[in-house]
């Protein structure tokens, strides 16, 4: 781990060093780092602060995940979280936060230590850690993200935003659509999930 404490200008080796630990995505090449970690490269908060989750992140992922396990087929799917690296093209690559998979495609894939190749069937991410300067909004980062993770073959891309409190579905071929906490939703196979109705547990 790369050592931040204090407010000691960092050498050009340790500024790539961390900067490789902060890089949250990569697309076409390009980094796209966790939100502030211009804070870190000043020394000001330590590179943890930025990439772990919030309270309502967290919760409403396990909450998801505890309810898949209990429904899905897990003999034809296997579900992964954790921010799952998927990597989709040649220097690119998408965190997951939760990412079902079939079970026989990915299989090879479970016991290296190297980024899954193989596109999910379902991604659902809960807001994101990625630093969002570079872009207009919250929306204009999930809907390229959305875009590519479309192109490379993921079936539905379900996005939950907490401060908005809506859901955004995309599936290849059809008209993305965009609801309330208080709506439910189908995850894969008829499997469906209201967040409002989660949340009261």
């Amino acid at each position: 781990m790369v050592k931040t404490a204090g407010k000691k200008k960092l050498s050009k080796e340790e500024k790539k060093k961390l900067l490789k630990l902060l890089t949250y995505e990569k697309v076409n090449g390009k980094p796209i780092y966790y939100r502030d970690y211009k804070r870190v490269l000043r020394g000001e908060i330590p590179p943890e602060a930025v990439m772990g989750s919030s309270g309502i992140q967290a919760y409403l992922i396990i909450l998801i995940i505890e309810y898949l396990l209990k429904t899905l087929d897990l003999n034809r799917y296997i579900l992964l979280s954790n921010e799952v690296g998927f990597k989709f093209l040649k220097g690119s690559w998408r965190n997951l936060d939760i990412a079902i998979f079939e079970r026989e495609k990915v299989k090879p894939y479970l016991t290296e230590n190297k980024l899954i190749p193989v596109p999910p069937l379902v991604v659902i991410e809960v807001d994101t850690k990625a630093d969002l300067t570079k872009y207009g909004s919250m929306e204009e980062y999930a809907y390229e993200k959305t875009q590519d993770l479309l192109n490379a073959g993921v079936e539905r891309i379900i996005w939950i935003f907490t401060k908005t409190k809506k859901v955004m579905i995309a599936e290849r071929g059809k008209k993305w659509v965009v609801q309330d906490w208080k709506d439910d939703f189908e995850v894969i196979e008829g499997k469906r999930i209201c967040i409002e109705e989660l949340l009261k547990r």
